[in-house]
């Protein structure tokens, strides 16, 4: 039995014996005698999330090792924070903190760019045992008012502004606008002025952050159940209403800390960047918390794949911070690509020392995947997570066994989760037979507990559909070695002519087109069939085509690849794909234009003129 398969079948057949030893690598103040019980992960341990991410580090004599670098292009600087100055900085931040009343069980919202202090707020709330909700900080302020009334902070967090490769945004004026909207009034707001614009305080309720953290004595870490929460965390919900995603302390800091050695191969002292915001799940997992808790040095980036200057941008800052494992969206691959089909940008860098190139957060359709993997010359592992998941589900385990990749596969099952595939009865689906991916209770720890003061959606929301399972929303199937194939949300699968069909698997054949950068397949409705798929594609760069030829070659690739029943015989050249700021594509939003339905341009949208786009592209010919 390979090395994966013995780790795999004991976590899932020993579940206690196999947690109860990765909680080792955590130091609790009072160590769980409990692994599990009703659902929650050791529940009768206490300890700090913040002592165990910096201070332990610090008094095991590494404090002179880098914990974070700031590379920030958009405004030109490069900050090194060892661990001794992080804990000497959240440690100042706290006592702020719990001078203006926050205590541990209140909650704190922060709403920041990607700036140091944004990571240092988020341990100074787990310092003391308070609970952050970090709100995007391109968030509207509506969707910012909206998650203040939810949370009702004790204290907002935020800075003057943001810095976009084009413009300077300002934050502060958004921040005014949720609270005038808001029915919730913290006491008490904390400005970060940036030299690049400064806000205007309001006297009473507004302090400047450095004065404040100045003049602050510094507090200690409080030690806190390990099912308290540690941070909510707003995902999208069908409902257009946010979902908090809760996470606790214990079971959070136990897995993420494996997986750091385990799934990412990532050693104490290495330098490991996730390249994503700390508005986002991966942020809070992969920017600030695993890398820390593992005793690595994380890199925090405030610039863009491309742009800030260049399509170099990611390849300059792992060449020059010795960066072993990176981690991004493979839309921001894809963006690179785009610009730069070649390579020869990566070129100009020395890229010896990556290791890994992880991505995550979409499919990796396989062009992009077979692309990256000859540039780099390193494996390219594409892995399977969500918000409410906190870490990954599925994964090649580098740090266990790399095993064959197989493109268009996030690998095996995660040690620890229990995925299985199933057909609406709920029964398991045989090999290569789609269906709904879910995770067999109970969920391993680092997964949400419940939704933050809504036990019933929770419920209603993953536990029903499938009594005795979690419901991803993913659809896929497993193939005969055991290999996961996520096919996209279940929601994304069409019905043409009573054939379900997976949009996925068209987007991954148009993506194997030679002059095609990026795509999105949705379902149209269609008086005849029920729904027709239509394919909107961004060309690479320099591919001057007619969009005639286009379509009709795509046209021919699907039928060919995926079968006439496809009834796939549209697909349009667009500009630019209309996405969120952390690089999902607007499919939802997209089939309401395709279908003539009102539509709200979503505030997390990153280029709002793509929407109109996509509305002048389907009235088109």
């Amino acid at each position: 039995m390979s090395g994966y398969d013995e780790v795999y079948r004991q976590s899932i057949e020993q579940p206690e014996a196999f947690w109860a030893e990765a909680a080792l690598g955590i130091e609790w103040d009072v160590a769980p005698a409990t692994v599990t019980g009703d659902g929650r992960w050791f529940p009768d341990g206490r300890l700090n999330t913040c002592h165990n991410a910096v201070d332990r580090h610090v008094a095991a004599g590494h404090g002179g090792q880098a914990a974070l670098i700031y590379d920030s292009p958009v405004t030109g600087t490069v900050r090194t924070v060892t661990y001794a100055e992080l804990r000497d900085e959240v440690a100042k931040t706290a006592g702020m903190l719990r001078d203006l009343g926050v205590e541990a069980g209140d909650t704190v919202v922060v709403y920041m760019p990607m700036v140091p202090e944004a990571v240092v707020a988020m341990l100074a709330c787990a310092r003391l045992g308070a609970v952050h909700s970090v709100v995007f900080g391109g968030f509207a302020a509506r969707e910012l008012a909206v998650r203040i009334d939810h949370a009702e902070p004790k204290v907002v967090l935020s800075a003057s502004c943001g810095i976009e490769p084009a413009r300077v945004v300002a934050y502060k004026p958004l921040l005014d606008a949720a609270l005038a909207a808001a029915a919730h009034r913290p006491a008490r707001c904390v400005i970060l002025q940036r030299p690049q614009l400064e806000a205007e305080l309001v006297p009473g309720r507004d302090l400047d952050w450095a004065q404040a953290v100045r003049a602050a004595e510094p507090a200690g870490c409080v030690s806190v159940a390990a099912t308290d929460p540690l941070y909510i965390l707003y995902t999208s919900g069908t409902t257009g209403l946010p979902k908090g995603v809760v996470r606790d302390n214990g079971g959070h800091a136990v897995a993420l800390h494996w997986s750091m050695r385990n799934v990412y191969g990532a050693a104490p002292g290495e330098v490991y960047w996730a390249a994503s915001d700390v508005g986002w799940v991966v942020g809070h997992s992969y920017i600030v918390y695993a890398p820390l808790l593992a005793g690595c040095t994380t890199v925090l980036y405030e610039g863009k794949p491309v742009g800030t200057p260049d399509p170099g941008a990611f390849w300059r800052v792992v060449a020059t911070h010795g960066v072993r494992t990176l981690f991004t969206a493979p839309t921001a691959i894809r963006a690179i690509k785009k610009e730069d089909p070649s390579g020869l940008f990566a070129k100009k860098w020395d890229l010896s020392g990556l290791r890994y190139l992880f991505l995550a957060g979409e499919r990796l359709d396989p062009d992009t995947y077979h692309w990256a993997s000859s540039l780099l010359g390193i494996p390219v592992i594409d892995h399977w997570w969500q918000t409410e998941t906190g870490w990954p589900i599925a994964a090649d385990c580098v740090g266990i066994e790399f095993l064959p990749l197989k493109p268009g596969s996030p690998t095996k099952a995660v040690p620890g989760w229990d995925v299985r595939v199933l057909d609406p009865d709920g029964r398991e689906c045989p090999p290569g037979v789609e269906g709904a991916v879910t995770v067999k209770l109970p969920l391993p720890p680092g997964a949400l507990p419940t939704l933050y003061r809504d036990e019933a959606r929770f419920a209603r929301s993953y536990l029903e559909r499938y009594p005795g399972h979690y419901l991803t929303g993913d659809g896929g199937h497993v193939d005969a070695d055991g290999y996961l194939y996520v096919m996209g949300r279940i929601d994304d699968v069409i019905n043409v002519a009573g054939h379900r069909l997976s949009t996925g698997s068209m987007e991954e054949v148009i993506a194997s087109h030679p002059d095609v950068a990026e795509c999105a397949v949705i379902g149209v409705a269609d008086e005849l069939k029920g729904q027709l798929p239509v394919g909107f594609v961004v060309l690479k760069a320099g591919a001057a085509r007619d969009p005639a030829d286009i379509e009709r070659e795509l046209t021919a690739l699907v039928r060919e690849h995926v079968g006439p029943v496809a009834a796939f015989r549209r697909a349009v050249v667009v500009d630019r794909l209309p996405k969120t700021r952390s690089g999902k594509i607007l499919r939802a939003t997209m089939r309401d234009i395709a279908d003539g339905k009102p539509y709200t341009t979503p505030s997390t949208i990153e280029d709002p003129a793509a929407l109109p786009e996509i509305a002048r592209a389907v009235e088109g010919p």
